[in-house]
């Protein structure tokens, strides 16, 4: 995908931003970053890292506690309206009224921005066609299946043909094949119609694909941002993994000792984690080092740098370990909503 040249105007610009809950709980901890017109920015953490408070003060849901942002040249305090106006929004919960159609829904979201009839139907019945839903806009929305009530929540946010699009969580609880098809209606409104998009995520696979740059956020602070490549160059080399019988402690002081090793962990369990400038080269010398150690090699595995290498990196634990808590969470509150009707 064709990176975004981030010489471009910025349309979001975040100064020392904070958000504390309750005068103790920090959600949002001291960020500062730009968003550049036309590229598609992300936010990668798990649950509870900050993402959705973050998106709730820059559009306007919140207020910040300390520091400040703005939105397409707007203070997310002081001109709220402006703001509201000039962004559009896919929250990470399911909004359509489920007793309306797909195109009511459409036409109440157009109502609310005061765009007039005639001009708002002629946008839904686009926007219907652009996401595919044109043969489901007169269905009621409890007929439609995940993928489809996500795809009416992307055209209802575009409604407003903001310059600005703000999505949480956009594909949380969809198939992998539904997932890859939300990639692409999110690409076209980039590459089509030259919008911004502002992406928080916890799928390393959605921000790698999608994202021009990346801000990596855990406990509401930005531990790295940068472009994809970049992120998983500036690990260094090549990811090792074996796991051996026998006190490794040996093995450990022989490895670190080598010209092509960078790096060397260990946990308990007897396995070790190594960076290496080149895998291939480096994993032969280091099967006969573990040999000439007396140790017996139960599990070797290589890898180039991914994401989650490079979240695992700065916040010293896999995000893949969240993904699992996110989709069942959001699974039992959409039972819970469909149960209270």
């Amino acid at each position: 995908m064709k990176r975004v040249n981030i010489m471009q105007g910025k349309i979001i610009e975040v100064s020392n931003l904070t958000k504390i809950y309750d005068k103790k709980i920090k959600a949002v901890d001291d960020i500062s970053f730009d968003v550049f017109e036309g590229e598609i920015f992300g936010f990668l953490g798990p649950n509870g890292a900050g993402k959705t408070t973050a998106i709730n003060v820059l559009t306007t849901v919140l207020k910040p506690t300390k520091g400040g942002a703005k939105v397409c040249g707007f203070d997310v305090v002081n001109q709220q309206t402006e703001v509201r106006k000039s962004i559009g929004v896919v929250p990470q919960e399911l909004t359509a009224d489920e007793d309306l159609t797909g195109l009511e829904n459409i036409l109440l979201c157009a109502d609310l921005y005061g765009v007039p009839k005639a001009e708002a139907k002629k946008r839904a019945n686009d926007l219907l066609e652009l996401v595919e839903l044109s043969d489901a806009a007169k269905r009621r929305v409890e007929t439609y299946s995940g993928g489809m009530r996500r795809r009416l929540e992307l055209a209802a946010g575009l409604i407003n043909r903001p310059k600005l699009l703000f999505l949480d969580e956009p594909t949380l609880g969809l198939d992998v094949q539904t997932r890859a098809a939300i990639w692409k209606y999110i690409r076209s409104l980039k590459e089509e119609y030259k919008m911004t998009l502002f992406v928080t995520t916890h799928y390393l696979e959605e921000a790698d694909h999608l994202c021009d740059r990346i801000a990596i956020i855990d406990h509401g602070k930005i531990v790295k941002l940068d472009t994809p490549n970049a992120l998983k160059d500036s690990i260094g080399g090549d990811i090792m993994e074996i796991a051996v019988e026998g006190d490794p402690q040996p093995l450990i002081d022989t490895l670190k000792k080598m010209p092509t090793v960078r790096e060397v962990s260990c946990k308990e369990d007897g396995t070790c984690r190594i960076k290496v400038k080149s895998g291939e080269q480096t994993a032969p010398e280091i099967i006969n080092v573990v040999i000439n150690n007396g140790l017996k090699l139960k599990r070797i595995w290589l890898s180039e740098p991914t994401l989650d290498e490079v979240y695992l990196e700065y916040t010293g634990r896999s995000i893949r370990q969240e993904e699992g808590s996110s989709e069942a969470a959001f699974k039992q509150r959409l039972a819970m909503r469909r149960s209270r009707r």
